[in-house]
């Protein structure tokens, strides 16, 4: 069995548990299930009308508002791409570019609400001589480009152009990439032209291999691999990890920028507290559109219902710890302030959460044996070969009862005395 499937196994009896023990461990559990876990749904949901005339479905949309310059001189450009009468300030902001706790809110404001812009001059100003590590920033910065704010699955629900024109299939992931590299193809925005060919199409395909790994559907199976290579440097490379091939170079970046993607609750709780505000507000208007539109809303976007605590206990007990506690392993030791700073912030919101009318925090909630993927590999394969033995004994247990159930011809029955002495012992 693969190791994803053991993973999706053992989350899907967490879920189920966690289901029973209250309305809003429900929602956090539907939540989880459908976003995290990849699942083939076959929907049929009426269409929302749009306000806008429709659009050839072949036009990618989001290429718009572009400021163009006849040419990229340094005395046409910012130093950081942004107009700003705060150039110090900013510079000085982005001096902890490589700090996990840069305040990019700070960055927004400074930088005229561009904060990737400037973030991504910062960054390119250095001399980049790995190919890797410029895709990596390149998927990075492209990878929610043109967000509508609202899920995958609320696109496939709507009959949406994006969903009519990607088969359904990583929807916003696939619109993300074809817009930024559209880009590329706008008059002086194409920060690749000195790469050859060769080196273009590396790029491209590393882009497209990470971005698409964005996708949250995908987050079992990208966490089952990083665990089986923890687990293969544990065992075979003495600590060292030799990514010798491109499936496992490109794994660890797919790896490193899915982290990225789910860092908010690593980060400095009043930054940590930000994001969540943010994105439950978008969660809540998703909603608020489902509603109006007759659909049924989504886990966790019912502002009604939704519990914004239980919601980052959940997501940190089953997505975001399992996903850092493992990559923290592979990077041993530097991820490790990281995995502290995240267990802090998963005790602040617990401590946050409502308790019962008895006095006692619902047990599903807290507490320290919080839900781990804990399987080593090994026990993995003893689990799966121990269950391979249980089924074939009900097996043959099944064939030992029918036998017995079948009567013998009179002709055929054996005489007792005819019988080894063992089998007439009782």
């Amino acid at each position: 069995m693969p190791r994803s499937s053991q993973f999706k196994r053992i989350l899907n009896r967490e879920l189920t548990h966690l289901s029973e023990t209250s309305r809003s461990g429900n929602q956090v559990s539907e939540y989880i299930s459908q976003t995290f876990l990849d699942q083939q749904t076959e929907v049929e949901l009426p269409t929302v009308t749009a306000e806008e005339p429709p659009k050839p479905v072949s036009q990618i949309s989001g290429l718009h508002g572009l400021c163009r310059s006849a040419s990229l001189s340094s005395a046409t450009v910012p130093r950081f791409g942004v107009q700003t009468e705060q150039e110090e300030q900013l510079a000085k902001e982005l001096e902890d570019t490589n700090k996990w706790g840069l305040d990019v809110f700070k960055v927004a404001e400074l930088s005229g609400n561009r904060p990737l812009t400037a973030i991504l001059f910062s960054v390119f100003q250095a001399v980049f001589t790995d190919l890797e590590i410029m895709a990596a920033l390149f998927a990075s910065a492209i990878h929610d480009v043109d967000h509508p704010g609202v899920s995958n699955q609320f696109l496939i629900n709507t009959n949406s152009e994006l969903a009519l024109m990607y088969n359904d299939a990583s929807v916003l992931e696939n619109h993300h990439l074809a817009v930024g590299f559209k880009l590329l193809q706008t008059e002086n925005c194409d920060i690749f032209r000195n790469l050859s060919t060769k080196q273009r199409l590396s790029l491209r395909r590393m882009v497209i291999d990470m971005v698409l790994a964005t996708d949250m559907s995908k987050h079992m199976n990208l966490l089952a691999d990083l665990k089986t290579m923890v687990e293969t440097k544990k065992v075979t490379s003495l600590g060292v990890l030799l990514l010798d091939n491109y499936p496992d170079r490109i794994q660890v970046l797919q790896s490193l920028v899915h982290c990225a993607d789910l860092s908010n609750p690593t980060k400095p709780l009043p930054l940590y507290r930000q994001w969540t505000d943010r994105i439950m507000a978008e969660f809540f208007q998703q909603g608020d559109r489902e509603r109006e539109s007759g659909l049924d809303i989504s886990p966790m976007c019912d502002k009604h219902t939704a519990s914004v605590e239980k919601s980052q206990v959940g997501f940190i007990d089953y997505i975001a710890h399992p996903l850092w506690e493992t990559w923290a392993d592979l990077v041993h030791p530097d991820a490790q302030d990281l995995l502290d700073t995240l267990e802090d912030n998963r005790e602040w919101y617990q401590s946050k959460i409502p308790r019962s009318p008895s006095g006692l925090t619902n047990p599903e909630w807290g507490g320290p044996d919080r839900f781990q993927f804990g399987m080593p590999l090994e026990e993995a394969e003893e689990e799966e070969e121990e269950e391979e033995e249980e089924g074939e004994e009900t097996a043959l247990d099944k064939e030992a009862l029918e036998l017995s159930d079948t009567e013998l011809p009179p002709e055929a029955s054996p005489d007792p005395g005819d019988l080894p002495l063992d089998s007439q012992r009782t």
